[in-house]
């Protein structure tokens, strides 16, 4: 097995809204904003190559959108799926699988693209696409808190190619496909899956909007955009715990800086204990 690191480019939230109730004068310190308020976060996928599977983890947030809609969220890098993807070694039809950790357009956008002929169609047409039903049936009849984050235009056309496949939720909230466990968390979204690999020894786990960036590591440090806070805390606890006691690298998907960290034990609570790039562990 190799894991392979894809930026797809950075974009800007706003950072009241990335932090909830904590109070600017202590998130910037981590997260530095600009004039606007807006700070800079990652669009970071993960390959993993395994056997005959490649397996892609999130696809950011695309090229299809129009100019009015990438201009509310600043996009700018030099990095994309397709140059990333191809700076590893592989192209979109190499892709075998694709994991939707859920449905918000800067998690799945990159999953469709549109033809010169205006249709949508799947990004990686060789490629079974895995949801689950929970997250599925949430994201296509949305709530009209994150109906803005879950675009038709991203979603139906998945069901529509005929390659979408669903990963069993568990009694536990645990489940394994694709040689990897999947916990799924509620307090982001209803039903978003962590994908927990083991490689070189170590399990590795990609954080998704549970913890979008090292920044997030504190108990409190929870977004404005989740629907279910305190059932997020919940979970950050929990899993920060068995982070520690198992020695799992964390992935983060939004940070700007760091890519991995690992944890430890502090008189604060669990803090970041070293931070690193896969290509070091």
């Amino acid at each position: 097995m190799q894991l392979h690191a894809i930026d797809t480019g950075f974009f800007k939230l706003d950072g009241g809204a990335m932090f909830g109730v904590v109070p600017k004068s202590i998130w910037q310190k981590t997260n530095p904003a600009d004039a606007n308020n807006m700070c800079t976060w990652a669009m970071r996928c993960l390959l993993v190559e395994d056997g005959n599977r490649l397996v892609l983890i999130d696809t950011g947030i695309g090229t299809k959108q129009s100019e009015k809609f990438f201009s509310h969220y600043f996009l700018h890098g030099d990095d994309a799926l397709d140059s990333s993807l191809k700076r590893a070694g592989f192209s979109a039809a190499d892709i075998t699988d694709v994991v939707l950790t859920h449905l918000h357009f800067d998690h799945c956008g990159g999953a469709i693209t549109r033809g010169n002929d205006g249709i949508l169609r799947p990004a990686f047409p060789n490629a079974h696409y895995w949801s689950n039903e929970r997250h599925w049936q949430w994201a296509t009849v949305p709530n009209a808190r994150e109906k803005a984050s879950f675009l038709e235009e991203n979603i139906a056309p998945i069901r529509e190619s005929g390659q979408l496949m669903m990963i069993e939720r568990g009694a536990d909230s645990i489940a394994s496909a694709l040689n990897m466990e999947f916990l799924f968390v509620d307090g982001h979204t209803d039903s978003m899956m962590l994908p927990l690999i083991t490689w070189k020894g170590r399990k590795i786990c990609f954080m998704a909007d549970l913890l979008p960036s090292a920044g997030h590591i504190p108990l409190a440090y929870v977004m404005g955009y989740d629907t279910r806070p305190l059932i997020t805390l919940d979970e950050k606890s929990k899993i920060l715990r068995r982070a520690v006691d198992e020695n799992w690298a964390l992935f983060f998907e939004h940070d700007a800086v760091n890519q991995c960290a690992s944890l430890h034990e502090t008189e604060k609570g669990i803090r970041a204990n070293q931070y690193f790039r896969l290509d070091e562990l």
